[in-house]
């Protein structure tokens, strides 16, 4: 005998639903009118259906460098990712013992998610005239994004390490393991899916960041700032089409390191 779901559930999955379409029905909306017709245009109703703007977007463009953009803010991305991943994992080893000016560092590197990300990139892009030195994309625009992914990745693995079982790594030293063996074979297998976490905070975080990329990118946009300029340039859905792809793009990156953290959990399991 099933018993019948009290009425706050179904609130609740309305409630949900809603909120679903609010987050997802944008995208959902530029990818439908990224299929327009050769004479479509930026608004409903669609004029035909093909795949007219996405072959639109790997023609010669009166404005708007797809391409070259794309490769930046992915070679970016994949910059801010290793170096996020890096550090986090040395901070979350080193702040297992307190250690002299370990709580003013902490407040330091939170302070960087508190100001406002315009003013970030404002200070970055100052200090580098000051200094002489030309912005760019992967100078100035990569300690920017630094100061946005760092913060998450110390808090990721704060998280992780309160978790961590120190027994594990205790009984490798009774068995007569190295420090170096014990992390490299035991603390670093079991902590893997959680950072693979981190490098796709980072990599995504830096891949889609606009405001702190704004005053430090130099004379070569990222993806965001390409796009930015394009909604004042363009009006054709060829920028529709171009928004379908890298969203695409987003969620496979996503899923691979789902995937991958789903393979690695289950090899843990299998030893």
């Amino acid at each position: 005998m099933t018993s019948s779901r009290p009425l706050s559930f179904y609130i609740l999955s309305i409630v949900f639903a809603l909120f679903m379409l609010f987050l997802y029905g944008p995208t959902l909306t530029i990818g439908i009118l990224s299929f327009q017709g050769p004479d479509g245009g930026l608004t409903f109703p669609m004029n035909g259906v093909s795949l007219h703007w996405f072959k639109n977007l790997f023609t010669e463009q009166q404005v708007g460098d797809f391409g070259g953009s794309f490769l930046r803010s992915l070679l970016l991305g994949l910059m801010v990712m290793v170096c996020t991943l890096v550090f986090s994992l040395m901070a979350g080893f080193a702040y297992r013992r307190r250690f002299a000016g370990s709580t003013v560092l902490f407040y330091l590197t939170l302070t960087s998610l508190i100001i406002p990300s315009i003013l970030i990139s404002l200070g970055i892009g100052l200090m580098f005239d000051r200094l002489g030195i030309s912005p760019n994309w992967f100078s100035s625009a990569f300690g920017a994004h630094l100061t946005w992914t760092l913060p998450f990745g110390l808090l990721i693995m704060f998280a992780v390490f309160n978790r961590f079982n120190p027994a594990y790594e205790a009984a490798a030293r009774d068995l007569g393991a190295s420090h170096w063996q014990t992390v490299r074979l035991i603390v670093i297998p079991l902590i893997a899916p959680s950072l693979l976490g981190v490098a796709l905070f980072g990599l995504t975080l830096s891949y889609d960041e606009f405001a702190r990329t704004l005053m430090v990118a130099g004379s070569f946009n990222t993806l965001p700032l390409e796009l930015f300029g394009m909604t004042t340039n363009v009006t054709t859905p060829v920028l529709y089409a171009l928004g379908t792809l890298t969203t695409i793009f987003s969620f496979t990156i996503i899923a691979l390191v789902v995937l991958l953290m789903s393979l690695t959990r289950k090899r843990q399991h299998s030893h």
